[in-house]
């Protein structure tokens, strides 16, 4: 007899593959960069333009890709995301210019724009309500795992097949993704032929009528202290996918091969910390059913654990320590992910693809602007620490926000607070 998968538990798993995939086709440029470079005549800072091409569309679509999740459904959303974002990548291995390598990477965040806001979206009637931090850790586990396994991969496919086959090969996976997306994954849990009445019952309920108006104004009121919280996040995420290759290969002397194994080393950190994060998360407010409790205890020892792990940087230049506290603030930094992608959803049912494109915009603005920065000051200083310096100001700014959020209050009870199901509200 061969065994059944669970269809939430299929879902979960091809979520899981699609957050992996995405931010390989994302970070993959950090690792091809010093190879570009050397092929187009780039500067540190028109590399950080290239960087930051990718968040210019992703952070518009933040918003409006997490509404047309709400409006259209995450099946066909996710299909032609994928679809898109497959399409630049390979395009990415046909360029000869920097306007034509701006443009691939701006048409990657055009398609990868309303990725994670859809698959919150997606998690929301698929998930039990007291899995979401889980559930949210375990994929960006595997987005952070893409990190991990990146350099040493596309350092690898660059060997054999120069970076411009490399984007190639990479692109063509995401069209495999795509298809299975469309063809197994339903709006309606009701309506997947896979699905058990045992799995249904332990699913939130699907709310029935018209799909409700966004009510912009308020949604924006509750959600801007979360939003500016993961910009402080994303500031040092950015920082890392970008430039780590890059630190470890010209702060010593590294070659290609080298740096990608020191890179890998430190990404590897972030899976373990996105999985405990979202554990975390879940087992206090299981215990407690305190939901402030369980997301800000979580978050504010992130930063809290993140910064704590950058400081000796700044004094120490050994390459095994340096590799070791960069590992540590990732892990740190990490843990947050958990928790934050679960406020959306306990903030904002009805919304939750909305709400979390509203937050993503944070960290999708923290795109723009940590590359952009960290290469400018690159070049004007030639020191690779100071963009560390500026990183750990952030963490502790994102920190102290984390208390402005309140994910204890249902939104749609914002003028009368009641608790959420099965849990209660901090006093």
């Amino acid at each position: 007899m061969g065994v059944r998968f669970k269809a939430t538990h299929v879902v979960l798993a091809m979520l899981c593959v699609m957050y992996f995939i995405t931010y390989i086709d994302r970070v993959n440029i950090g690792t091809a960069a010093s190879e570009i470079q050397k092929d187009l005549h780039l500067s540190n800072t028109q590399l950080g333009l290239v960087f930051s091409a990718f968040a210019y569309p992703y952070l518009l679509f933040q918003v409006i890709g997490g509404w047309v999740g709400d409006r259209f459904g995450p099946r066909q959303t996710l299909f032609w995301c994928g679809m898109i974002w497959a399409a630049a990548t390979i395009m990415t291995g046909f360029v000869y210019s920097l306007p034509a390598l701006f443009a691939a990477r701006f048409a990657l965040g055009f398609g990868e724009g309303a990725t994670f806001p859809t698959a919150t979206r997606a998690m929301q009637y698929w998930t039990p309500a007291t899995s979401r931090g889980f559930a949210q850790g375990l994929t960006h586990a595997f987005a952070r795992l893409g990190n991990a396994v990146t350099p040493p991969m596309v350092a690898l496919l660059i060997v054999y097949f120069t970076w411009r086959g490399a984007f190639i090969a990479l692109g063509l996976v995401s069209l495999v993704w795509g298809i299975a997306w469309v063809c197994y994954f339903r709006n309606e849990p009701r309506e997947h032929g896979g699905i058990t009445e045992a799995e249904l019952a332990t699913l939130p309920p699907r709310p029935t009528g018209e799909r409700p108006r966004v009510p912009w104004g308020p949604l924006l009121r509750r959600m801007w202290p979360v939003t500016l919280t993961y910009f402080c996040y994303g500031w040092t995420l950015w920082l890392y996918l970008n430039w780590l290759p890059l630190f470890f290969k010209n702060s010593y002397n590294l070659d290609l091969k080298n740096s990608a194994l020191f890179a890998s080393g430190v990404f590897f950190a972030g899976v373990i910390g996105d999985s405990i994060g979202g554990l975390l998360s879940d087992g206090i407010l299981k215990r407690t059913g305190n939901v402030r409790l369980a997301r800000l205890s979580v978050t504010v020892l992130g930063f809290a654990g993140a910064l704590a792990s950058l400081f000796p940087i700044l004094f120490v230049h050994d390459m095994t320590v340096v590799a070791l506290c960069l590992s540590s603030g990732f892990f740190f930094a990490e843990i947050t992910i958990g928790p934050m992608w679960s406020i959306p959803m306990d903030i904002a049912a009805k919304y939750s693809g909305t709400a979390a494109g509203i937050m993503n915009s944070g960290s999708a603005l923290a795109a723009i602007v940590s590359p952009l920065v960290a290469g400018f000051v690159i070049d004007a200083t030639g020191n690779w620490y100071l963009p560390f310096l500026m990183s750990m100001g952030l963490l502790a700014l994102g920190g102290a926000c984390a208390f402005l959020m309140r994910p204890e209050l249902p939104f749609e009870a914002a003028d009368r607070p009641v608790p959420l199901a099965g849990v209660v509200t901090a006093r």
